[in-house]
């Protein structure tokens, strides 16, 4: 049995993670509250006793456009944060495999139309890109400098069931399930032109697993970054006719300049070989089922709300 720890374990990925580790028989270590990963000495106090075999590191500020407003502390909690981590992996007396849970935003001005590798350049255009770049090599130095088994993981846009309605496509859909209850209407959307590639998070907690078995398994992937992709852009806008599709009542889409971000990356696709190539990794879950499930998960959100 692996014994797992995770921080972030809360939220919209780490809920989704923990349901999919002890559904493998994996055990989860939870503590009683959430952790400050940005406090060292309180994440030694709680990881250290539990000798875990990994450590799937997920706490983050991970909301692109606020970390315009607050760079700082979006920086203090994304590369402090997961230097405390690695740290506090560090003084474990059997040290563990880390997943590092970065994003493909580290990527930036270095997309394009075709999919983006793990070897493309590092063009980092908002605060919250540069946090994760730097996390990223807190995991490699931690690996080279200390032989600590990190692992980084790169995820493309992911989306489910559960997700913020700070994040585009699920925001979408509770507007839309809110239009449903009062008989249809207008629809505010954003930048509608803006293409990029949805993995359902289902999908992305099988991948950040399979790479925990394998860097349990090997040292030889220990410091290697990974993909977490399906290879296919969507644009925004097809995400929206797909969701009015899935409709009860009419709706209108309406543009609203104060949903667009400073900076927006025209197409953002991932390459996912090498995962694919040492996992057997691939997307299970369509992503008409994702909208569907996501449409779903806001109707029964806004029934509780009125009850």
């Amino acid at each position: 049995m692996v014994r797992a720890y995770l921080t972030g374990g809360s939220g919209f990925v780490g809920g989704w993670l923990r349901a999919h580790l002890e559904d493998q028989g994996d055990e989860v270590v939870l503590t009683d509250a959430e952790v400050d990963v940005t406090d060292g000495e309180a994440l030694r106090a709680a990881l250290v006793p539990v000798a875990p075999d990994v450590i799937y590191h997920l706490a983050a500020l991970s909301h692109v456009g606020r970390s315009w407003v607050d760079p700082a502390r979006t920086f203090q909690v994304n590369a402090v944060g997961t230097l405390q981590v690695l740290e506090a992996a560090s003084h474990c007396a059997a040290p563990p495999a880390v997943v590092v849970v970065s994003s493909a935003e580290v990527y930036g001005q270095a997309a394009g139309d075709e999919p983006v590798t793990e070897q493309a350049a590092l063009r980092p255009v908002t605060p919250y890109a540069v946090s994760k770049v730097a996390a990223e090599y807190l995991a490699l130095q931690a690996w080279l400098g200390r032989g600590l088994r990190a692992v980084r993981a790169r995820p493309f846009n992911h989306v489910g069931p559960g997700q913020s309605p700070d994040f585009v496509v699920s925001a979408l859909a509770r507007r839309i399930a809110r239009a449903e209850r009062s008989g249809g209407g207008e629809v505010r959307v954003g930048n509608l032109d803006a293409s990029r590639d949805f993995t359902d998070v289902r999908d992305v907690v099988r991948a950040y697993r399979l790479l925990a078995e394998h860097a349990l398994s090997s040292r030889a992937f220990a410091g290697e970054v990974y993909n977490v992709a399906t290879g296919t852009a969507v644009t925004i806008a097809e995400v929206a006719r797909r969701l009015t599709a899935l409709a009860k009542v009419p709706v209108e889409l309406v543009r609203d300049p104060a949903l667009f971000r400073p900076v927006e990356v025209p197409v953002f696709v991932g390459d996912a070989v090498l995962l694919r190539s040492l996992t057997g990794w691939a997307p299970r879950i369509g992503f008409d089922e994702t909208l569907a499930d996501m449409l779903n998960y806001w109707r029964t959100q806004l029934a509780k709300q009125q009850d």
